[in-house]
């Protein structure tokens, strides 16, 4: 929350594509893939200072024509092994909307990870992660919440591996980067080895690298679990933003609270998304 390369307070992608994924969801009455893949070529087209390697391949391709299938297929084939965080970072919108429907919110979860990440890890790293927000807002503890999240979400075995291990690390061991397993890494990390929201969210920006979605997911996981009252107000005091990029309209948390409300209070489509697990 201190000024630097953009004014304290501001969004990164991390904040601009949930807000895109969030607006998709109201609009389409559920999770239209071939609606959010159009808001996020918007959001790409406004030149916004900060996009994702994978998410640029993928959306440049989207902007030139191709269905969004075509785009995410031919950028996974270019680059097979390539899992970056780019739709953990966002994931939460999903979590508020399906906060009482776990099974719609597995296959929203993966649907909406699907549009610009198709890898394996991504997919189900997106999953994991709203998951872990839907037991906490049941009010489970934040270990029990993740330890039923492993069991439910339907993880890679390497996944599984990572995250188990991230309370036992120590923060020398955090690599942070850009790679979803070093985010997920991370975020449980924060949200099992501190006490508060505010903790959980400084110690995980202040890994370094790649601290604006890490510190993103570690957020979203550690709101869930100590609620609004537990953000500082100084902090909701600074966020500001321009949404969307380029209006020159800005969002402040009351504006996000307006936003989780009226996603906690809908009843939300998944019937266009391929269902998860995907059917063998």
């Amino acid at each position: 929350m201190l000024p630097g390369r953009l004014p304290a307070g501001s969004f990164t992608d991390d904040t601009e594509m949930a807000l895109a994924l969030a607006e998709s969801l109201l609009a389409s009455w559920g999770l239209d893939p071939a609606d959010l893949a159009q808001r996020f070529v918007a959001w790409y087209k406004a030149h916004p200072p900060d996009v994702g390697v994978h998410t640029r391949h993928v959306l440049s391709r989207i902007a030139a024509g191709e269905s969004w299938e075509q785009a995410v297929a031919m950028v996974q084939q270019t680059a097979p092994h390539s899992a970056g965080n780019g739709a953990v970072m966002r994931c939460w919108p999903v979590a508020l909307a399906w906060w009482d429907d776990e099974a719609s919110l597995l296959t929203a979860s993966a649907c909406q990870s699907r549009v610009t990440h198709a890898h394996p890890e991504c997919i189900a790293g997106s999953v994991f992660v709203n998951v872990v927000i839907y037991h906490l807002l049941q009010g489970q503890p934040p270990a029990q919440a993740v330890n039923a999240a492993l069991a439910e979400a339907a993880l890679p075995e390497p996944l599984v591996a990572v995250i188990a291990a991230a309370p036992s690390r120590t923060r020398q061991e955090l690599r942070n980067s850009g790679w979803v397993r070093h985010t997920l890494e991370s975020a449980v990390w924060g949200l099992l080895t501190t006490a508060s929201f505010e903790e959980a969210v400084v110690q995980v920006a202040n890994l370094g690298s790649d601290t604006d979605t890490a510190a993103a997911v570690a957020g979203a996981l550690a709101g869930a679990a100590y609620g609004l009252a537990a953000i500082p107000v100084r902090w909701r005091e600074t966020l500001r933003g321009e949404w969307p990029v380029g209006s020159g309209q800005l969002w402040r948390a009351a504006d996000f609270i307006a936003l989780a409300d009226q996603l906690a209070a809908g009843h939300w489509r998944v019937d266009r998304c391929q269902p998860f697990p995907a059917p063998a």
